[in-house]
This record gives structure tokens, sequence and C-alpha cells, in this order.
């Protein structure tokens, strides 16, 4: 409600055209009052609302943060070619960019998850990146907004809601200090790092990612010949073409199996599979024991 109505008082200065969109994952009871929320907000506004409920079932082989986060963003995408629309707003704030780094931290997610949330993915921006929620709390209160909360934000069996709302004080009950800001800004400093080693993966990745019907191809020696982090790069990439979404497991299993003997193989996410033989690594939908290629 705070990018709402953020936007709506720039949007002359910035020259946009406002939509909203609400998904209901139909996760949690309520959750349609939410959805009804939102539209009389949009109506309030003078805007146009686009309003979906998510049809597809949770499957067993995704967490539901990432069958959510799934759905979600193919829902954003269809209706951002329904309205023409360029940019999709959301609204992280500074306290979710340091809660995001320490997940990472704890998870061990590497630079790429250190670094946290981007300003700007594609099509996707994050306004509120720089202003707290104490900041956006007190913006909802001066407009006298009553936004509807998400009863799920305080289970804290939740890896997130626990950083949140005891991770992050204790760490500043402890040092008696700030913490969520130099949080956010190591994450800027590392996102920097994180975008050179992208532009050093870039050419590796065109020259070994081959796109084959059935998924892609890696040759073994190229791969090994390149430093740890560009081939891990390289490997996240192979995966994201082979139609699976990229993890640090599976990225090493990927490289574990380039390091190794041949004839070995490991399965990934949502079917899909990897295998090597003397030169190549394959990853794809198909049976390990599908046709073998032959390589000049």
């Amino acid at each position: 409600m705070c990018l709402l109505h953020s936007l709506v008082r720039l949007r002359r200065l910035f020259r946009i055209r406002l939509e909203v969109f609400h998904l209901d994952h139909g996760m949690r009871r309520g959750s349609a009052q939410d959805a009804a929320y939102v539209a009389r907000a949009a109506a309030t506004l003078g805007l146009p609302a686009h309003l979906e409920l998510a049809e597809e079932s949770r499957d067993r082989e995704r967490s539901p943060e990432q069958w959510a986060r799934e759905v979600r963003r193919a829902a954003t995408g269809r209706v951002l070619l329904e309205t023409g629309a360029a940019r999709v707003a959301i609204a992280h704030t500074l306290d979710d960019q340091a809660e995001t780094v320490l997940i990472a931290a704890m998870t061990g997610s590497g630079l790429d998850g250190i670094a946290g949330i981007k300003p700007v993915v594609g099509t996707w921006v994050n306004p509120l990146l720089e202003v707290t929620r104490r900041e956006v709390e007190a913006f909802c209160s001066s407009l006298r907004l009553r936004p509807r909360r998400d009863p799920t934000n305080r289970d804290t069996a939740l890896l997130r809601n626990a950083v949140r709302l005891r991770g992050l004080p204790a760490l500043e009950r402890a040092t008696g200090r700030d913490v969520r800001v130099p949080i956010a800004r190591t994450a800027s400093i590392l996102q920097e790092d994180a975008d050179l080693l992208k532009e050093q993966a870039l050419p590796a990745i065109n020259e070994l990612v081959e796109e084959e019907p059935d998924g892609v191809t890696l040759p073994v020696s190229g791969l090994l010949a390149l430093p740890s982090p560009v081939a891990a790069r390289v490997v996240h990439a192979a995966i994201l073409r082979a139609g699976a979404a990229p993890q640090r497991d599976h990225v090493d299993a990927v490289l574990d199996l380039a390091r190794g003997r041949p004839g070995r193989q490991a399965d990934l996410d949502r079917g899909l599979n990897a295998r090597r033989d003397r030169e190549y690594l394959y990853l794809s939908r198909t049976s390990p024991t599908a046709q073998e290629r032959g390589r000049s």
C-alpha cells in the first residue's frame, strides 16, 4: 500500500501509467478478503485492477515458497503481456534486504545470494529498497491507511520470519547498534562483484552451453579449465536453459560430476538428470540410458 500510494503521487513526475495486480495464492484462510481489499483500494484510486487466483496445485517437489514464487512470476508475466506494461514494481524494503543477506549467509548461498535483492532485474523494479519498514509504516500511518497484515508473517517456524522477528532484533540488542543499514550496504557492494563475475562468465556460457532438443550439453574439459566462480555460473546458466530452477546444491552436483570419473549421474530439480561421459556433461529430462551421442 505504501508503494502504491507513493507511485500514485509520483506518476505525473515519472510519467507513468499505473495498474494494480494481485495474485491470491489460496494458501491460507482469509486470502480472498485480501483480494477484495486490493480491488477496493484500486477502485478508490481510479486504477485498473487485475486479480487472479492461483489454479496450479502445489507439488511435493517444490517448497511452498518456491511454488508460490514460480506461480506468481508466471501470472505476472501474463498480466504484463495483457497490459503492455514495461515494469513491475514490488515493495521490498531495506529491512527485506538485510533479512535476505542474513538468510543467504546462513544457508550458504554464495556471493549471488549474499549480494541480496537487486534494485532492477529485467522488468522488475524495487523502488523502496532503500526505505526502512519503519518509514513504510510511518507513511501509511500519516495517510491513515490500514494495510491488511498476513498472519503467517508471525510464524517463526519460517526462516525469514525467525530472522525478522528474532534474529535481527537480537543482533541489535547484542551490539547496541542498528545492523540493518550496514548489512544492506554490504549487499550493494557485493552486487558490483557479482555483476563483474557474471560479465566474465557470459563469453564462457555462450561458448560452452549448447542447447539440444532434450536439454543442454557442456564439454568437461572446457568447464574444468575455468576458475571455479566462473564455472559455477556457467553450470547455473546451463541448468536454467535446461528448464529447471538452479539451486546451489544442483550446481555443486554438476561440478562434482565434471571433476569425477565418467559414467556417473545425478538427479537434479524436477526431473532434470545430469550425467557425464568421457568428454561431455548432459543435462536433460530424458532417461540416462538415452541414446549415446558421438562427438569429434
